[in-house]
């Protein structure tokens, strides 16, 4: 047993140095592109958030993005029915929006796609001609005034297929379970960066609408429940670049119980099965080593201290691999706290979430990624859905 336990410590360090060596590059990408110039480009911009039911901190969201330092753009806010909930608060924010326009487009109810891809499909199709630009955004977000301009400015390199960039997790009040979705949120974000393996995160993904028609994306849609998946395959598909923007990371406010964590956590790596196995494969394997690694060798450990024998070197194995995952939530606290100076004392504050948090996430993984074997069915915000395949999408309710 103590001998099968080394052989997987020495793995798990080995690949914990790794992801920390890819942490630092990580940190140091964040802080190089926070001095970079985002230039003058600044076509006509069409910002497209859709919206479903109450959220906490939802009109504060809306307003931020009728606030944005960039005098070229309009908003159009997307909702399924004039009956949801979230109108109300729209129509609100619209008519008190004085620095840019905003519009509410009525969707309808989804059929082969989920309500989300439904709305923007439909306010695509229904954007003038005049906008050159597309941005999506998500209504759980809080952007800073100058995203919108650092978003969008990118996309004069015309080998660019789109920009995108990450949420980041605030804690409205601090349970064990909104810092878990704070800390598990987080490993996601440092998945992106300066290498030619990103993905379009859909609240906060800027592309040219030329090159959003010239890829099908409207076809694509009609019949998928992942927005940015499903964008990220085919501007793969078409040898584009996705570029990720640390300084346009975007705020989140969040609040939460253990039910809506498992549900919100299963539903991303169930959909992550579906729509990128080879990523969803490669996450199980990292985490079911660095859990297999944690309890086999607590359990070495604790046997060893019960037969009074040394456990020394156990213990230094055993503890390694957290350290590791640690000093990676350190240069994760250190980034996002750079790219949001707005939010740095709260970022800071709660950096034990981000730190210390990491050595058990991978725990919490691990349990989606069992769920995500059990079957495609999920919920988003009362709406049941199963996810054949990229796609083909069943709306189960009604």
């Amino acid at each position: 047993m103590e001998l099968l336990f080394e052989i997987l410590a020495i793995l798990q360090i080995a690949a914990g140095v790794y992801l920390l060596w890819q942490g630092i590059q990580w940190l140091t990408y964040v802080q190089r592109r926070l001095k970079t110039d985002p230039g003058f480009y600044a076509p006509r911009t069409a910002v497209l958030c859709p919206c479903r039911g109450m959220e906490a901190g939802l009109e504060r969201n809306l307003v931020a993005l009728c606030e944005f330092d960039h005098q070229n753009y309009e908003v159009f806010f997307i909702l399924a029915s004039e009956a949801d909930p979230a109108h109300a608060v729209v129509q609100r924010v619209i008519s008190s929006s004085q620095r840019v326009k905003a519009h509410v487009v009525i969707a309808g109810k989804p059929h082969n796609c989920s309500e989300k891809v439904n709305n923007l499909r439909v306010g695509v199709e229904q954007l003038p001609p005049e906008f050159e630009i597309i941005v999506f955004a998500d209504s759980d977000g809080r952007p800073g005034k100058s995203w919108l301009q650092k978003l969008a400015a990118p996309l004069a390199d015309s080998r660019i297929g789109a920009t995108t960039t990450m949420r980041w997790f605030v804690p409205n009040q601090i349970n064990l379970a909104t810092a878990l979705l704070a800390a598990w949120n987080a490993a996601v974000v440092t998945m992106l960066g300066g290498h030619n393996k990103n993905f379009c995160w859909g609240g906060g993904t800027a592309i040219r609408r030329a090159l959003f028609e010239e890829i099908g994306m409207l076809d694509v849609w009609q019949y998928s429940f992942s927005d940015d998946y499903s964008l990220t395959a085919m501007i793969e598909r078409n040898r584009r670049q996705i570029v990720f923007l640390p300084e346009c990371l975007t705020l989140s406010y969040v609040q939460t119980d253990f039910a809506g964590l498992l549900e919100f956590t299963n539903r991303q790596v169930k959909i992550t099965r579906v729509y990128r196995p080879q990523m969803w494969g490669m996450a199980f394997a990292t985490h079911f080593l660095y859990c297999a690694t944690v309890l086999l060798g607590l359990f070495v450990m604790l046997s060893l201290m019960a037969q009074s024998r040394p456990a020394f070197q156990v213990a230094f194995l055993f503890s390694l691999p957290m350290l590791l995952a640690a000093i990676r939530g350190a240069f994760r606290v250190i980034g996002a706290a750079e790219a949001l100076p707005a939010a740095r004392t709260q970022i800071m504050g709660q950096s034990w979430i981000y730190i210390i948090l990491p050595a058990i996430v991978p725990f919490w993984y691990l349990t989606n990624f069992i769920c995500s074997l059990a079957g495609r069915r999920l919920k988003w915000r009362g709406i049941e859905y199963e996810v054949i395949s990229s796609e083909q999408t069943r709306v189960l309710t009604p």
